[in-house]
This record gives structure tokens, C-alpha cells and sequence, in this order.
């Protein structure tokens, strides 16, 4: 918290107690039980047993797609660039589809190779790089919020979400894994946010792993070293894969081994990139590797998306140079930079798992489905900051709430006007792990990020909230803004990291002190 300025706080905790249609969100439900069960078969001993397991299943899928179908669909836009330590370029709307229809709701952008030498990393961490300042700017107007961040070197992670969304997105962490030079410099590995949204967990992991067409194994152990050491706080999340969903992506840097850079550039200007996918190491790798068969990803139609020449769609093939050594072999195109996602499989239980565990799990799982479904996934080759381009995926997440109502609800009292003190009001809707270092923010509509407030006030000290008690707070009139304007009250949660509780927008008059300190001019007989 310190970007909170204030008097010395005692801490307390208080304990917890606790857009397609219907046919078609049913078949995609289908599919994913059909799925599991064609893959149970194979371990299967006999034809009894596989008959009995095809009976249960099937029973089972239609019971669920009856009764559980998702009610809600969400839109996802995803980003990974390598930017290759440029300054952003002045436009981004083609990269962020931002008048795609139906809108996004969440916005995540990966990128690597930040510029990260030490005055400038130095200054990033004293105030925002430039490339969080383009997007915030970008989204903020159209009613977006940073609502994470996390950085590592030149590896940066930004999740943006709808205003209306926050109080939803709940238990948010972030965390970061180094790979280079034997995991002691973070040039190469991973960062990550995760976080609960509407009660499903989610996760998204933005990784750079190594380089060169010979270390396509060395890749694969980077990452499963990456998902064996992120941990986080959460008792039912501790590790990537116990989320429900994954999002798994950035410069994964895997090469398209055997093919000539010959037979490379006719198929590429041919169109025929298909001839190509074979051969490419990630996805010859799925088939070796068990855990990343568990992700699934988009056909590759669009152009590999490294290397190029700056500013230019003409790919560099020159040889590649580095301090140690110079390599004869030209540098071949590739589908370096990947986006793909997993849901997590239905639990099969270890042999510590009673029964009510089995019971309870496969009931939640049942209950509240989550189903994925791509509709986009490509490239932007007008972007030519990079020697990279930029690769976008578009995403629909359609599922069951968990919840519809926000843990907290806050709204102004009265008028507010900076000509005296103003009051708001707060009720706890539901138990959670509340504290005395939560505080009640002031934004301005169109607000960037959490901590992008006009003014705050913390939230009663004294004893913490009992479920459906209305609190008043007041709010000294030399904090609110003289100017007025339309504003919006948030409840920021300091153990889940996130704003739990928003206000409807409301307007605060502008003040007689605005005239008399000279901040508008004064109108008498109708002149200024």
C-alpha cells in the first residue's frame, strides 16, 4: 500500500467463515465430457468395464447439459509482443480490436523484452513504463481499469477489466519465476497473475523462455519447471494447474525444425502454412509431452511472426549474432510468440481422497461449468516497432456465476460539493477476510487503476463491520475536488488486492471556493 498516504494504522483481520446460444454452448459441453471419456478408454482392461464407463458418462453429460448450462458469456482479448526494448507506437487500437462487437470485457497483454537496463528499469519501478502508460491511456476512456500488473526485467503483464466487473475479481496475486543463467537473472522465465472471477479461478502466465532452434527440450523443461515453482497464497490454487483455467503465452520461442529456408519462404508467400505445422517444435512436443497435451491452441494461420526487419513485413534471415560466437546458418521464420489455454480436467482422485471429497468436487465442477471457445487468433504485421509482431487471440468464456452480488456496497450520501464535509455510507454483504487497512476510494469516471484515486478515506478503525451494518464515514471537504465532475466510490479490499465494492456514478457540484481560488472565472451579469 504505498502509494496510500496517511497517519500510522493498526492492523486487524477479521476470519472468514466461508454469446452463443443455449444449443451450442450444450454441445461444447458434450464434447468436453465426450473427450474425457475417449480418453479413460484406452486405459480401460476390459469391455465390460469400458461399456459401463461409456453408460455413466453419457448419462452424466446429458444430466449436466440439461441442468447446469452456463448462463453468462464474458469476452476476452489477448496480447503477447515481444517488443524488442522499443519505445510502444503511437496507435494501438488495430491491437486491441477495441470496436470489435460484441465489446470485450478483460484485456490481457503480455510482453517481453521491456526495455529493462538499470536506469530505466530503476525509474519503471518509480513510476509507470511507457508501454502500462499506452494501454492505460488507451482503455481508460473507454471505461477500463488496470486491475493488475507485474513485472519481471523486460517481462510485463497487464490485466484490464471493465468497470463494472471489479467488485467480481477477487483474490488477486501475482508472482514470477526466473530461468536465466541457472534462474539467478530474469531475462528469461515467467510472470503471472491470477485471480477469481465471478468464483472461477483463473490464471495467466506470460513466459520468455530460451532461444535458438537446438533447445526446444531445454524449452519444454523451462516451463515445467515454471508451473513445479510458482506458488501462491490460495488454499484450493496453490500451484498454475489447480486453476480452473490457464491462460498460457508469450515468446515461447519454439522454432519450425528440418524444413530449408527454401521450402520455409514459398509455402509462407504461398499460403500454405499448413505444410509447415509438422514441423513446428511446439507442436511436435504436444504429442511427446503429457502436461502439455492438457493445452489446447488455434491453427496457425497466420504468418510466423519472427524475425523481422524493423519497421518492414520482410522477414530477417541474416545469421544470427551474439557476444560469444557468430552462426553460420541463416536465421529461419517462426512461430516464436503463442497464445493457448487449458481447462483444468476433471479431478480424478488420489488414493487420500475419501469419498465426500470425491463427492463435493465433482458437484462444484458440475455446477458451474466453464466453457472456452476461440474465435480469433492472429497476427498484426503493421506493427513494426519490433522485430517481432504482435500476435491477438480473441476469447468467449461462457460460465455459471458463482455469485451476482458484491461483497461490499458503498454509495454517496446527499450532495457533495467541496463546500462542505460529505458523507458516504458502506454495508458488508457477505462475510470476508475484511481489515482495518481497507479503504474507500474517491475516482473520477474514466479512472486508470486501483490507486488512481482523487482521495480516500479509510474505512472504520475502531472495530470491524458486522454483515449488513451500515456504516457512515465522513469525508473532509478540502479532499473533494473543487471542480466537481461525475465520480464513483471504490472499496479496495487490501487482502484481496482488488476493489470488492463500487458505487454508481454520482456528480459532485462544483464548488464557490473553485471561483474565489481563481480556478474558473467569475460570472457577473452573464460575463466572465
Amino acid at each position: 500500500m504505498d502509494f496510500l498516504i496517511g497517519s500510522p494504522r493498526v492492523r486487524s483481520d477479521s476470519v472468514s467463515s466461508s454469446t452463443s446460444s443455449r444449443g451450442s454452448r450444450t454441445k461444447m459441453l458434450l464434447r468436453q465430457r465426450l473427450t474425457q471419456l475417449l480418453s479413460r478408454i484406452d486405459d480401460m482392461s476390459s469391455d465390460d468395464e469400458a461399456s459401463e464407463e461409456v453408460s455413466r458418462t453419457l448419462d452424466e453429460a446429458f444430466q449436466l447439459c440439461g441442468r447446469f448450462s452456463p448462463t453468462d458469456a464474458f469476452r476476452l482479448h489477448m496480447v503477447t509482443w515481444n517488443v524488442a526494448t522499443a519505445e510502444p507506437p503511437d496507435d494501438i487500437t488495430s491491437l486491441l480490436q477495441l470496436d470489435v462487437q460484441p465489446p470485450n470485457d478483460l484485456y490481457v497483454i503480455g510482453l517481453q523484452e521491456v526495455c529493462a537496463t538499470p536506469v530505466r528499469f530503476i525509474s519503471d519501478l518509480i513510476v509507470e513504463d511507457s508501454w502500462s502508460h499506452v494501454f492505460m491511456d488507451t482503455l481508460a476512456p473507454r471505461g477500463f481499469v488496470k486491475v493488475a500488473s507485474v513485472r519481471m526485467q523486460g517481462l510485463l503483464l497487464l490485466v484490464f477489466a471493465r468497470q463494472a466487473h471489479l467488485p467480481y475479481i477477487r483474490d488477486l496475486q501475482t508472482t514470477y519465476t526466473r530461468t536465466g543463467i541457472f534462474g539467478y537473472w530474469g531475462n528469461k522465465g515467467a510472470v503471472s497473475v491470477r485471480f477469481s472471477f465471478y468464483g472461477h479461478k483463473v490464471c495467466f502466465l506470460n513466459c520468455h523462455l530460451a532461444a535458438h532452434m537446438n533447445h526446444a527440450l531445454q524449452r519444454v523443461d523451462e516451463f515445467e519447471h515454471i508451473l513445479e515453482t510458482q506458488d501462491f497464497d490460495v488454499d484450493d490454487a496453490r500451484r498454475v494447474l489447480d486453476h480452473k483455467l490457464v491462460f498460457w503465452f508469450g515468446d515461447l520461442n519454439f522454432r519450425i525444425a528440418d524444413h530449408g529456408l527454401h521450402f520455409l519462404r514459398s509455402s509462407i508467400n504461398g499460403g500454405r502454412l499448413n505444410l509447415l505445422w509438422d514441423k513446428d517444435q511446439l507442436i511436435s512436443m504436444k504429442k511427446k509431452e503429457a502436461f502439455l497435451q492438457e493445452f489446447e491452441e488455434g491453427l496457425l494461420n497466420f504468418k510466423p511472426t519472427y524475425k523481422f526487419g524493423r519497421n518492414s513485413e520482410a522477414y530477417d534471415t541474416s545469421a544470427p549474432k551474439s557476444w560469444w560466437a557468430f552462426h553460420g546458418k541463416k536465421r529461419k521464420p517462426a512461430w516464436t510468440d503463442r497464445i493457448l489455454w487449458r481447462i483444468k480436467p476433471k479431478n480424478v482422485p488420489s488414493e487420500d481422497d475419501n469419498d465426500d471429497d470425491k463427492a463435493s468436487t465433482d458437484a462444484g465442477l458440475d455446477e458451474y461449468p466453464l466453457l472456452v471457445s476461440q474465435d480469433k487468433y492472429t497476427s498484426d504485421m503493421s506493427y513494426g516497432v519490433s522485430d517481432h509482431k504482435p500476435v491477438m487471440a480473441s476469447f468467449s468464456l461462457e460460465m455459471r456465476k458463482h455469485f451476482h452480488t458484491a461483497l461490499v456496497h458503498v454509495d454517496p450520501e446527499g450532495v457533495w460539493s467541496a463546500d462542505h464535509d460529505a458523507l458516504l455510507n458502506y454495508t458488508i454483504q457477505e462475510d470476508f477476510m475484511s481489515s482495518t487497512w481497507d479503504w474507500i476510494g474517491l475516482y473520477k469516471v474514466g479512472f486508470k487503476s486501483a490507486s488512481d484515486y482523487e482521495t480516500f478515506v479509510w474505512v472504520r478503525e475502531d472495530e470491524l463491520p458486522e454483515t449488513n451494518e451500515v456504516i457512515q464515514i465522513s469525508l473532509d471537504k478540502d479532499h473533494i475536488p473543487l471542480l466537481g465532475g461525475h465520480f464513483v466510490l471504490g472499496y479496495y479490499s487490501t487482502n484481496m488486492q482488488s476493489i470488492i465494492g463500487l458505487s454508481a456514478n454520482f456528480q459532485i457540484l462544483e464548488s464557490k471556493r473553485a471561483v474565489m481560488e481563481g480556478l474558473v472565472p467569475e460570472n457577473i451579469n452573464g460575463l466572465s
